[in-house]
């Protein structure tokens, strides 16, 4: 299942981590919701191949634990969303399309 591109219609923000909204619903450690609002992670659908953090440019994306997690123990984080250039890259090579980049999501 790919993320809900209208995530920041759809549900709401349940907080925030390393400085990016996470929206809901989240029931750790096995529902973690969406990272991010300019580039998106959905990190119940990640599965941590790392395509995004190999190709993106302009580093993006780092490594977090998320131990239990039944998908994957690791998700690419947007922790550095903010020095996104909207090259689509992330994704394109995500293989489950658990990555959404909308720059009026800023």
């Amino acid at each position: 299942m790919a993320i809900d591109p209208q995530f920041d219609s759809n549900r709401e923000t349940e907080g925030t981590h390393r400085g990016h909204d996470v929206w809901g619903p989240v029931e750790e450690p096995e529902q973690l919701g969406i990272h991010g609002t300019h580039v998106a992670v959905d990190f119940d659908v990640c599965l941590a191949d790392g395509a995004c953090l190999e190709d993106c440019p302009v580093d993006v994306f780092e490594w977090v634990d998320t131990p239990g997690h039944p998908e994957s123990e690791i998700k690419a984080d947007p922790a550095n969303e903010a020095q996104c250039i909207d090259c689509m890259l992330c994704v394109d090579v995500c293989p489950v399309d658990a990555i959404d980049v909308d720059a009026s999501r800023i």
